[in-house]
């Protein structure tokens, strides 16, 4: 065994070894119980919604569930539920780059608070609060200190028309996400919505349409006829003034500022037969973000996102199957705006695949492939070399031991970084010497 994996087998690896048992002890016995608030409401095991049990991946059952404005079952007295996740990650070689302050500890990354479930006959919500352990640095002390902030909000109104051959829900949502109120794990939201490394854990640059979480308010019409053709059309603007509770804990220096009202608009086709699954799709965003948060006003840099995505899910006990693909090119056009990017005009690209299986709804195996590339820009990407080209793979596998317990390990491993294979940073630092073992335990009640 060489000495990077008898490090990650030392003394840190047993605390979280003792830590995984520890939970799963004092949780076993309450496994009847010991489910999260929209399992309570439906009376529903988790595998009912989730494929395999991999939350929060979305079963056709869970997506006619998220759909219909979480109002399947009876409302629950107290609809609330917790989640935590703590881990333990060492990469190849470690430097003094502050988000590797925590490589080889053994850390409660971040836990969250959920109030979920029905509300009426027709109105139910998913809200979100999340504590992020290390969110930040102290300027004076260097110290990592945490953060509550608002994380994921969606507020529905749904309703559902059968007759005959006819089958139409429709539905308004007011959420902090474009795509949030998707149904499929494609969607840009949710694709990567899975417990990632503390530290370097893929591309530095992402579309904007995956940047906009917490910052942006919109709300969203949508419809699905006869379980195939789903359409949304959104509108997002800053989530700030009476909309500022969808975005707590950011500062205003820290928010992105959208100009106005910005379109989104997204188009699904879905077919179920049998155990299978299939979804094809695509999306289109346009946004104009000024380019001083606290300064809005004048010229925007105005980004164009257009994607297409597709998921199939073969869902037969004791095997669950699922393979997920989602491709976004965003166009960037400064137009007036001076000092932000070098070129007037950039273009990014992000790939991402992702194949599962679960066997029984207890183990699993998953193997997912990013990649982002795009326009060398020294101005726009200073900390990334001039160049976003960042590519690699991340095999997993994972064990739930009781329906709400997931204990995984993950190797990111990167084929290049910031623009090359080797001597990305002009100090000889190589794209594999960031790659990370991590390994986590991600609890819900």
């Amino acid at each position: 065994m060489d000495s990077f994996m008898s490090r990650c087998l030392g003394f840190n690896y047993l605390r979280l070894l003792a830590l995984i048992l520890a939970m799963q002890g004092l949780l076993s016995p309450l496994v009847a119980q010991a489910l999260p608030a929209f399992a309570r409401q439906t009376g529903q095991n988790c595998v009912a919604c989730h494929a395999g049990g991999q939350f929060p991946e979305l079963t056709p059952y869970g997506r006619l569930f998220k759909l219909t404005g979480y109002t399947i079952g009876t409302r629950s007295n107290v609809p609330l539920s917790v989640m935590g996740v703590a881990s333990f990650n060492k990469s190849s070689t470690p430097t003094n780059d502050p988000t590797f302050s925590k490589d080889g500890s053994v850390i409660f990354q971040t836990g969250s608070v959920f109030l979920a479930g029905k509300i009426t006959d027709n109105v139910g919500m998913f809200a979100q609060a999340t504590y992020n352990n290390y969110d930040s640095q102290n300027p004076d002390s260097g110290n990592w200190q945490g953060k509550w902030a608002s994380d994921n909000f969606d507020l529905r109104y749904a309703d559902r028309f059968i007759d005959g051959g006819q089958d139409f829900i429709f539905g308004l949502s007011l959420n902090n996400n474009p795509s949030l109120a998707d149904p499929w794990n494609t969607a840009p939201a949710w694709i990567q919505y899975v417990p990632t490394q503390f530290g370097v854990t893929g591309p530095d640059a992402t579309p904007i349409i995956s940047q906009l979480g917490t910052q942006a308010a919109g709300i969203s019409g949508y419809a699905f006829l006869n379980k195939t053709l789903y359409v949304e059309v959104a509108g997002y603007q800053t989530a700030n003034g009476a909309l500022s509770f969808l975005s707590q804990g950011t500062a205003n220096a820290d928010q992105t500022k959208l100009k106005g009202v910005n379109p989104y608009l997204r188009v699904a086709l879905s077919h179920d037969w049998g155990p299978h699954s299939a979804m094809v799709g695509m999306l289109a965003m346009n946004a104009a973000i000024y380019p001083d948060n606290l300064n809005p006003g004048g010229p925007t840099t105005d980004y164009r996102d257009r994607g297409i995505d597709a998921q199939y899910q073969y869902l037969l006990d004791p095997n669950t199957i699922t393979a997920q693909l989602s491709y976004i090119r965003e166009t960037i056009s400064n137009g007036d705006v001076t000092g932000v990017a070098t070129n007037a005009t950039n273009t990014l690209n992000q790939l991402r695949l992702k194949g599962s299986y679960i066997y029984h709804a207890k183990y699993g195996a998953s193997l997912s492939y990013f990649s982002t590339t795009g326009t060398s820009d020294a101005t726009l990407y200073p900390d990334v070399a001039t160049n976003p080209d960042t590519r690699g793979w991340v095999p997993e596998l994972f064990w739930t031991p009781v329906q709400n317990i997931r204990i995984g390990a993950q190797y990111f491993a990167f084929n290049r970084f910031h623009g090359a294979s080797n001597n990305y940073d002009g100090a000889g630092r190589d794209a594999k010497d960031n790659n990370t073992l991590f390994l986590y335990v991600w609890g819900a009640y």
